[in-house]
């Protein structure tokens, strides 16, 4: 397993880390412990979850992965040996009603609360990272397209507040970096300019997603992350699983989560579909797993600090951590590329 500093923090990581959105719904606590246990015997030292999960977000399992992830902390305490990110949930009165009404905010208030709740189902007295898990703001984000304005938007936190509040807990010990995650060129950009300008905690790391069947990371962020040193944690790296090819030709395999979920339709449009087709085809061509194909090209990129990677079963989870040791030929890497120029991100 290689490993990387992430950004100008002293987080050494390694290349793939740990998603465990689907503990607590399509994962129990006994498979949860299985996955966590071979994930660091196997060289994995960075698990990243969020008070949001477990994934689809319902009242009955909020806070469900980061209790699973603190029971296992206690039981094999390696504590110290990990890092350990996780994030607070923005707004979104409808689809996150059961968090804080809907309202959650980026403010002193909010975050306390969030983050002190979050500690204390995890087990620990600190997080390596803390996440703002998508912006305040009214803006573009999983996988929504066409930004509009909005004269009716309500007044967000400020930058310069959210940073002071999560600086208190730096300082208190609770933090040790911060992140962001979902956000748009304009967003970083923001963060950080007044962390800079103010002498406030400067973000470490972005989480937003990145894959062969959306790379629009590279059109506005990829530049920053080189730039300033902010490296990406690259989440749904094989597009909700599309990218395994399981999904082709209207396949819908059991306990799969769009078979179960099939709302989640960011990567499943057909164009993604002839996309996904058209890179399984180049992995069997070259006797490749296609889903090592995919995630391997991502660890390849020099902007992403590290991979985000999820798994329902024990198969595939070992699958995905041996794309750690897969190097793509210069004729596969090619061979994506023209894909890529003919379809070019089909699920933004």
């Amino acid at each position: 397993m290689q490993f990387n500093i992430l950004g100008n923090s002293d987080l050494n990581v390694s290349r793939i880390c740990l998603g465990t959105m689907t503990y607590g719904e399509q994962n129990s606590q006994q498979q949860a412990f299985e996955q966590l246990d071979y994930a660091v015997a196997h060289g994995i030292n960075f698990i990243d979850t969020a008070e949001l999960y477990a994934i689809p977000p319902r009242a009955e399992t909020y806070g469900a992965t980061e209790t699973i992830i603190g029971n296992w902390l206690k039981q094999r305490a390696r504590r110290d040996d990990l890092v350990i990110a996780s994030k607070i949930a923005g707004p979104g009165a409808d689809w996150v009603a059961h968090i804080r009404q809907g309202q959650s905010r980026f403010d002193d208030k909010n975050i306390s609360e969030a983050l002190d709740n979050s500690l204390q189902r995890l087990q620990t007295d600190y997080v390596d990272l803390y996440q703002l898990h998508w912006p305040e703001r009214q803006t573009n984000y999983f996988g929504k397209l066409g930004y509009q304005a909005d004269a009716e938007e309500a007044e967000m936190t400020s930058v310069v507040e959210t940073l002071q509040a999560l600086e208190k807990h730096i300082k208190a010990g609770k933090i040790r970096y911060i992140g962001l995650s979902n956000e748009t060129p304009w967003g970083i950009m923001q963060f950080l300019c007044v962390a800079k300008a103010m002498g406030l905690p400067v973000i470490a790391t972005i989480q937003n997603p990145y894959s062969l069947l959306n790379r629009s990371y590279e059109v506005g962020c990829a530049e920053i992350s080189h730039r300033e040193n902010v490296p990406l944690l690259a989440y749904s790296p094989l597009g909700f699983g599309a990218l395994t090819g399981k999904y082709l030709h209207g396949a819908t395999p059991a306990n799969a989560r769009l078979s179960l979920w099939p709302h989640y339709a960011r990567y499943s449009n057909s164009q993604a579909v002839n996309a996904t087709q058209a890179y399984v085809d180049l992995a069997v061509q070259n006797q490749l797993d296609p889903a090592q194909m995919a995630l391997a090209y991502v660890h390849s990129r020099t902007f992403v600090g590290a991979t985000i990677i999820g798994a329902t079963s024990m198969q595939q989870l070992q699958s995905n951590i041996a794309s750690s040791e897969l190097q793509l030929t210069n004729d596969v890497l090619a061979a994506i590329e023209a894909i890529h120029q003919r379809i070019p991100n089909p699920a933004p």
